[in-house]
């Protein structure tokens, strides 16, 4: 599985990219328990100057764990940014396979290895809550429907083979980010993730769905929002129209 404590698997060095804002509660358990699920892993916080001192806390944590990395932001400027930010500095680096990780401890570490097993046969993996096996705990009802009703939407409208295209927990080998699918990538939040889903299926890789447990959040509050609701709605039903009238544009949509 490891090589020098290094590698995982066929496809090398891992990162689990992690944005944050105001995470400073959740940020030290969730790295913790990555640190004991996936030793193998180097981690990179991209925090966007949280007010409530998250990045001076992954500072402190990186500087007694060569593994933590962390990437400061000059503000609050969406999940799809600091994902993208988070992508660059990966691939500049050679990592081999980057990960998906929210940092409000929704995502489960000890999932990860299920994920990057199956990566080993894949391109894309979907951490899913709406495959068998797949669950969602102490989640009101309004988000059960937002998030499934989003996904079916997406999956009936894009024609894509995916139960859970808005999933943040995912994996990815380096090759599907570093070959354009990155290109012109503008969409936030819930929307970034089927776009990104989209643009890997257009494109032909391997996209393959395991199922997980997502937990909501003790501590804190959701960073979902009405703008970033409606930006996931107009968005997909515009992709859906120029897919459906032959103008699908895969990597290239904006």
């Amino acid at each position: 599985m490891t090589d020098g404590g290094r590698r995982y698997g066929p496809f090398g060095r891992v990162l689990v990219i992690i944005p944050t804002y105001n995470e400073a509660v959740n940020l030290p358990p969730l790295l913790a328990r990555l640190r004991q699920a996936v030793p193998a892993c180097d981690i990179l916080v991209t925090d966007d100057d949280s007010p409530d001192g998250t990045g001076k806390i992954a500072e402190e944590i990186a500087a007694v764990d060569e593994r933590v990395h962390v990437l400061h932001r000059p503000g609050k400027e969406g999940l799809g940014a600091a994902y993208l930010a988070g992508f660059a500095w990966g691939l500049r680096r050679g990592y081999g396979a980057l990960v998906e990780m929210d940092g409000d401890g929704s995502h489960q570490p000890e999932q990860l290895p299920r994920l990057l097993r199956a990566l080993r046969g894949a391109d894309v993996v979907l951490g899913s809550r709406w495959v068998p096996g797949g669950r969602i705990v102490n989640w009101p009802a309004h988000r059960h429907l937002l998030s499934r009703g989003g996904s079916t939407y997406a999956r009936l409208l894009l024609g894509l083979p995916l139960r859970d295209a808005t999933s943040g927990f995912r994996a990815f080998r380096s090759h599907v980010l570093s070959a354009g699918l990155l290109r012109n990538v503008a969409s936030q939040g819930y929307c970034f993730q089927v776009d990104l889903a989209y643009r890997a299926v257009a494109a032909g890789h391997r996209v393959v769905e395991v199922p997980i447990t997502f937990v909501e959040r003790e501590h804190g509050s959701s960073k979902m929002s009405r703008d970033i609701v409606f930006e996931a709605l107009w968005r997909v039903t515009a992709w859906g129209i120029a897919t459906r009238f032959g103008r699908r544009r895969g990597a290239r949509h904006t």
